[in-house]
């Protein structure tokens, strides 16, 4: 049931809320959503996890409503900090746009348009999965980057759920189909570029 889930920017959240659902141990307490911003020569583990968490903080302006922008979206379950979404425009990925293999390969498109926005990642706090969580952010997700004049939403969901919790941050294909995403791309074996167009 999504019916007690409210999904809000993170710049409209305390810092506080997004700390409870990254939480302090397991893979998103390390890597606060920046795998796909590194800077060109920095290299993941060159940097604590204290500076992604530092990082974030900034990319998102917590506690800010003037905010223009923010990094991602944050659920709430009956009041309660649960997940997080990473969305922003495509280019906001320096990592990823810059050496990935996903989402390049087998593609023409540039990567550097600011009306294609892409969801990267998903957290959802243990005890709370299988809630439909992931679920309510995806849509959220959707508004949010139409409501900011994105003409494409993409992600990058792997193709099957049998894999260590750790791989299924990037969302799974099911999830995306079921909220009107279609393949574009099928870069690796396991991985695929899905997009929506607003």
């Amino acid at each position: 049931m999504t019916s007690a889930i409210t999904v809000v920017p993170a710049n409209l959240a305390d810092w506080g809320e997004v700390e409870k659902v990254f939480g302090t141990r397991g893979p998103a307490s390390w890597c606060w959503c920046q795998r796909y911003k590194l800077r060109p020569r920095e290299s993941f583990g060159s940097f604590p996890a204290e500076e992604r968490a530092h990082r974030l903080r900034e990319q998102i302006d917590p506690g800010d409503p003037a905010a223009e922008r923010t990094a991602g979206l944050l659920a709430r379950l009956d009041g309660e900090p649960v997940g997080w979404c990473a969305v922003e425009p495509r280019p906001a990925y320096h990592g990823m746009v810059r050496n990935q293999k996903v989402p390049w390969q087998g593609r023409d498109e540039g990567p550097e348009d600011p009306g294609v926005w892409a969801v990267t990642c998903f957290v959802t706090r243990a005890g709370y999965r299988k809630r439909g969580v992931a679920t309510a952010l995806l849509h959220a997700a959707v508004g949010h980057a139409r409501g900011h004049g994105a003409h494409a939403l993409e992600d990058y969901p792997i193709t099957t759920t049998k894999v260590i919790l750790e791989e299924l941050h990037v969302g799974t294909v099911g999830m995306f189909e079921a909220a009107g995403f279609r393949e574009v791309s099928h870069p690796t074996l396991r991985r695929v570029v899905m997009r929506l167009d607003l």
